[in-house]
């Protein structure tokens, strides 16, 4: 046991003391905040200079009704569209046109609206900015709303606020939990993703760190005098351990990161400042002890199959070409997770997220959307801790033949014949 605990302290004392380990705890938090707020920050941008606007009316009576409808204001006050001139009906639309281009190219114009005589064919806005989305919805709206008017009058029916008759009505998404509810503007969507992301990237580089340890050590010839003092089973198991420290170490800061920024959200909510995207976040602490526990699950799983690569290879270009036995699983969870994120409670869904390979990452998504049944968490963590025992016992026969082989990267057949090996 003692030796264990030295080989454990060993690679954790060497993989913390590191300044990648340092900057990689420090740098991923900051940039996890930092896209989170430049994302509420482009989401709640908006432009505050008014967008220049000539109307070419070619169905004739339009162009009112459609620079009233765009009569609105920026928070400070100043009109979001300035309707320069109406050509209603021009003579040569050709001639009207490439003035038009003429000024928006020098700069005196930004956009000219054409509104088609036959009202079936589509309305086209000429811009040399049409990455401006924000102002689509409001000109489709104004141009609608003149239509509908125009039609009205035209039948003989008169409407005193046709604006009124025809604005649609705001829909709210509130998302009901068995706390209670609570206005949805995507941030579960934002939550869901983002722990996504942060568990096949940490399970995935943690494997490949567990796998370089062995194949460090085993073409350095470091291993022949490890195993002179402790047997294959101990070495592995500390180097698992070891790394499995680190691991803690960097994703409870990394956790813990995202349980103040959703502290933050909600405190920000309670203030009554509940309009943005960033005060609607909460994470509740049962969705971190999930994602905990499965991280957890999930590295003993994976970095068990990535250490038997390493030992069974005896330079990096073997290892690389052998991992992919280790990653295909988490690969294809990435592959998958939008079914899972689309209907969290499919057949599907169900399925995938009990399968031990897939759970670590998926059923954490399920919890962050939709939390499912006690025994569906159940039955997948007892799943996922059977599959680890059973890897780790596979694993263990590979390590323990290969980390004394040197020479080719052996072939599937033989890391079989490995496995039956007493």
């Amino acid at each position: 046991m003692h030796k264990l605990w030295l080989i454990i302290k060993r690679e954790y004392v060497t993989r913390v003391k590191t300044k990648g380990f340092v900057i990689g705890t420090v740098i991923v938090p900051l940039i996890g905040i930092g896209f989170t707020l430049l994302i509420v920050f482009l989401v709640s941008h908006q432009s505050r200079q008014s967008l220049r606007l000539v109307i070419v009316d070619n169905a004739g009576g339009l162009a009112p009704s459609v620079a009233a409808g765009l009569q609105t204001k920026m928070p400070d006050g100043t009109a979001r569209f300035n309707v320069v001139d109406s050509i209603n009906r021009p003579a040569s639309l050709a001639a009207a046109q490439d003035d038009l281009r003429a000024k928006i190219n020098s700069g005196a114009l930004d956009a000219y609206l054409m509104l088609p005589s036959d009202l079936s064919q589509p309305v086209e806005l000429h811009t040399k900015n049409p990455g401006n989305f924000s102002l689509l919805g409001q000109l489709s709206a104004a141009v609608n709303q003149a239509v509908v008017e125009a039609w009205l009058r035209a039948r003989g029916i008169h409407v005193d606020n046709v604006r009124e008759l025809v604005r649609s009505a705001d829909l709210q998404v509130i998302k009901v939990s068995k706390t209670g509810e609570s206005v949805e503007k995507g941030q579960t969507i934002g939550v869901a993703i983002a722990l996504v992301i942060l568990l096949y990237t940490t399970l995935l580089m943690y494997g490949i760190i567990t796998m370089r340890s062995v194949l460090e050590e085993k073409t350095t010839r470091t291993m022949e005098v490890l195993i002179s003092a402790v047997t294959p089973s101990e070495l592995l198991a500390g180097k698992i351990l070891g790394v499995a420290g680190v691991a803690f170490t960097q994703f409870l800061i990394w956790t813990a990161s995202l349980a103040l920024l959703g502290s933050y959200g909600a405190a920000m909510a309670a203030m009554g400042g509940g309009s943005s995207i960033l005060s609607a976040l909460h994470v509740p602490a049962s969705l971190l002890l999930c994602a905990l526990v499965y991280f957890f699950g999930g590295y003993f799983l994976y970095s068990s199959m990535f250490a038997a690569v390493g030992a069974a290879c005896s330079n990096e270009q073997d290892a690389a070409q052998l991992q992919w036995i280790a990653m295909a699983p988490l690969v294809f969870t990435m592959v998958i997770y939008s079914l899972v994120l689309n209907d969290p409670a499919s057949r599907v869904s169900i399925v995938l997220s009990e399968i031990p390979f897939f759970a670590p990452v998926l059923m954490p998504l399920r919890v962050s959307l939709q939390t499912p049944p006690a025994w569906q968490l159940a039955l997948s963590i007892t799943l996922l801790f059977v599959s680890i025992g059973a890897v780790i016992y596979g694993s263990a026969k590979v390590y323990r033949v290969g980390i004394l082989m040197y020479g080719k990267r052996p072939t599937l057949p033989e890391l079989v014949r490995w496995l039956r090996y007493s």
